[in-house]
């Protein structure tokens, strides 16, 4: 999914139909507020916004979004950036800044970055959904089976029995949807880097 907010109308109806060519679902907004009240908050996607909107510049967007703990990948457009408004778009995470008139390789690179960071985001956070489910014994168990204990060494670790561990291990399985433990361990580490 993209999003696409500029309140230049022929822009964002070329750009909608150029993304359509590939393949891409876009949903657009004439400015900052259309988006904040008709986004589809539960699909993640990436956001293209341009610098220069009505009322909300697309970097006071960017703050809100993130005030809403929307961390999705941003490209900002603009016919008029200069050297400093490129500069604070991307100390506040923009992934790309393009100008208008923009070229069509250039935001196809740029989206696949985003499509990219998005994957990414969205692995994380179905891991840590997944981690989220443990609890706090299970927790314990988990990072110990992470650095290569077996049961016994556990059971000896935690002061509990052997079959204890094996039940809560049994949990952790069932739980993270796998009962490999080098899928189990990869997941924990890839939420504990």
């Amino acid at each position: 999914m993209i999003y696409l907010v500029d309140d230049d109308a022929a822009v964002r109806e070329a750009l909608a139909m150029l993304l359509a060519t590939y393949g891409k679902e876009v949903v657009t907004f004439s400015d900052a507020a259309h988006l904040m009240a008709h986004m589809d908050w539960a699909r993640p996607g990436v956001l293209i916004l341009d610098l220069r909107l009505p009322t909300i510049s697309g970097l006071q967007l960017m703050t809100q979004l993130s005030a809403r703990g929307i961390s999705w990948p941003m490209i900002m457009i603009s016919g008029h950036g200069d050297v400093e408004a490129c500069r604070r778009a991307f100390r506040s995470g923009v992934t790309d800044f393009l100008s208008k008139p923009v070229d069509e390789h250039v935001l196809m690179e740029a989206i696949a970055t985003c499509e990219g960071q998005l994957a990414e985001h969205l692995a994380r956070a179905e891991t840590a959904a997944l981690l989220a489910q443990l609890t706090g014994r299970e927790a314990e168990v988990m990072e110990l089976v992470s650095k290569g204990l077996g049961s016994k060494e556990i059971a000896a670790a935690l002061t509990i029995s052997v079959r204890t561990i094996d039940s809560h291990r049994a949990s952790i399985a069932a739980k993270l949807g796998t009962p490999s433990v080098a899928e189990q361990t990869r997941l924990w580490l890839a939420a504990h880097r």
